[in-house]
């Protein structure tokens, strides 16, 4: 598989890894589960490799295995899916571990088949509102779901919490450090509420009122709404757009474009916060017109640089 020519911040739209999960239904038919995880978060694909048991690692924790010096940790995703397996001689599993990369940590997962990269459009990709082929997973770990050819749903998983929910890894900021005060306001885009109520909790112990939105879409809406009752001042009051990048509807880079285009609000500095940890992605967002590009989360980072951008903005006013 490889990639497509570069995506552009203008584009709204995402690379994706397109991989099979394969279901043995009671009546004992095969059920081709279709599952998509961001290009950005996958390092490689590689067969299985000979895995060492983890004790204490827990029942969807397959094994740990050594990449070019790097202990791995591998994740049965069919397992956690509570999926039974049909037999190799039953379907056309060949198993492939994708190792992903997030929030600065590489975790494996293994899948029945990877089968292709897509490009999609971020407007195609709606909030995920329905249990998924006859599998039981919670839509909180799903980031969105969208329509592929044959009119069939490609459902995009939220591996952070999945991991998050096997204790691998755990989302925090910390503040007990000392925190400088400001005033005015922030607003925050991001689909998760988890990662929301984090940066929200931060931002109002550094001062700030917090405004959330889930989207670009929503987050264009709430700077409206802003605007409406502002004004020209709202360059004022408003200190800082936190967002995230991989959202429905519309992502953090097209939506900081269209903010910086924007004589409104294109003086408010824009701070994106994201469990994506390429230095790809951290370009796009400087070229989307990012001040700071942070990965959630950063022990001490996330309200150092906040502060930072926040007081750059003061001294150039």
């Amino acid at each position: 598989m490889k990639k497509n020519d570069v995506l552009q911040v203008s584009s709204n739209e995402m690379e994706l890894v397109d991989f099979r999960i394969y279901k043995k239904m009671p009546d004992g038919k095969i059920y081709e589960g279709i599952y998509g995880i961001n290009v950005a978060k996958v390092r490689e694909i590689i067969k299985m490799p000979e895995l060492t048991e983890l004790p204490g690692g827990g029942e969807y924790i397959e094994g740990i295995f050594d990449l070019r010096g790097i202990v791995v940790p591998v994740v049965n995703l069919a397992k956690w899916m509570g999926i039974k397996v049909p037999s190799l001689e039953e379907s056309h599993i060949t198993p492939r571990v994708i190792i992903s990369e997030f929030n600065n940590i590489l975790i494996g997962f293994i899948v029945h088949e990877a089968k292709r990269i897509r490009r999609i459009s971020w407007k195609d990709i709606e909030p995920a509102t329905f249990s998924a082929g006859g599998e039981n997973i919670d839509k909180s770990k799903i980031t969105g779901v969208t329509r592929i050819e044959n009119n069939e749903i490609l459902l995009i998983l939220d591996l952070e919490s999945i991991v998050e929910e096997l204790g691998i890894y755990s989302p925090s900021i910390n503040t007990d450090i000392e925190i400088e005060k400001f005033d005015g306001m922030v607003l925050i885009l991001d689909d998760s509420a988890t990662a929301r109520k984090i940066e929200k909790d931060a931002l109002k112990k550094m001062g700030f009122d917090v405004i959330e939105a889930t989207d670009g879409e929503e987050g264009l809406k709430k700077l409206d709404e802003l605007y409406a009752t502002y004004g020209d001042s709202v360059q004022d009051k408003l200190k800082l757009i936190l967002s995230d990048v991989e959202m429905p509807r519309m992502d953090g880079f097209h939506f900081a474009a269209r903010v910086k285009d924007d004589a409104r609000f294109k003086q408010v500095p824009i701070v994106f916060s994201s469990s994506i940890s390429d230095a790809f992605s951290e370009k796009r967002g400087e070229e989307a017109g990012g001040e700071e590009y942070l990965v959630k989360f950063k022990s001490g980072e996330f309200v150092k640089k906040i502060a930072e951008v926040i007081k750059s903005h003061q001294k150039d006013g």
